[in-house]
């Protein structure tokens, strides 16, 4: 690991919206590290937590996590966070397969999937985000009618999406293969993290779904 790197790390360990490997907060977050009662969202794999912070400016009246195991990208998240004086934003540091160990049945409110890694190989299939099996944790944690947002590049991790909600009877709400193809349906999609920007620059079609698990 680069020096960089390790400061990073050292100086995150002070800052108080990361929480690493915390699962005594589950079940406590609105209380414990929010102390209000606001609907939580989860952003997953957050990278630098773009997002997270995109959605908490338009949301005040909103709590945000943004969830990664790469310290130093959660670093830099978390510190325009502080920064800019967001109290509705936090990090937890974590494997997401692991997510069900942080979050009580009802607790998160909204969770957005913004371009994983998708996994080609299709020994890997059980990784992507979107599987069954990953489908099963977020029905654990989210309140019953919660949407899950998904955005990619990948024409391969969409059409494999579209079949796992098949699979699970997930109710479809939007789903579009050329997100800008037509007006959004809620302006908050105008938001766009550093990779959507490359791959729009590289002519590549953004897909979109918002579901619900049953």
């Amino acid at each position: 690991m680069g020096k960089k790197k390790r400061i990073r790390l050292a100086e995150m360990e002070s800052f108080p919206n990361v929480f690493q490997l915390r699962r005594d907060l589950k079940g406590t977050w609105n209380e414990t590290v929010f102390r209000n009662q606001q609907p939580i969202a989860l952003e997953l794999a957050c990278g630098k937590g773009e997002y997270t912070l995109a959605l908490a400016k338009r949301h005040a009246d909103r709590n945000f996590i943004g969830i990664d195991i790469k310290g130093p990208r959660i670093w830099r998240g978390a510190k325009t966070a502080l920064n800019d004086q967001l109290n509705n934003v936090a990090f937890l540091r974590t494997y997401i397969d692991h997510i069900t160990d942080y979050f009580t049945a009802g607790e998160v409110s909204e969770i957005w999937i913004l371009f994983p890694d998708p996994y080609r190989e299709k020994s890997k299939a059980r990784k992507r985000l979107t599987s069954p099996l990953f489908l099963e944790r977020y029905k654990q944690i989210i309140k019953p009618g919660g949407r899950i947002h998904l955005k990619t590049d990948d024409l391969q991790l969409y059409q494999f999406t579209l079949e796992s909600l098949t699979e699970a009877k997930a109710q479809i709400w939007f789903n579009t293969a050329d997100l800008y193809a037509a007006p959004l349906p809620d302006e908050v999609l105008q938001e766009k993290t550093f990779y959507e920007q490359m791959h729009l620059r590289a002519g590549k079609k953004i897909k979109f779904i918002t579901f619900t698990l049953n």
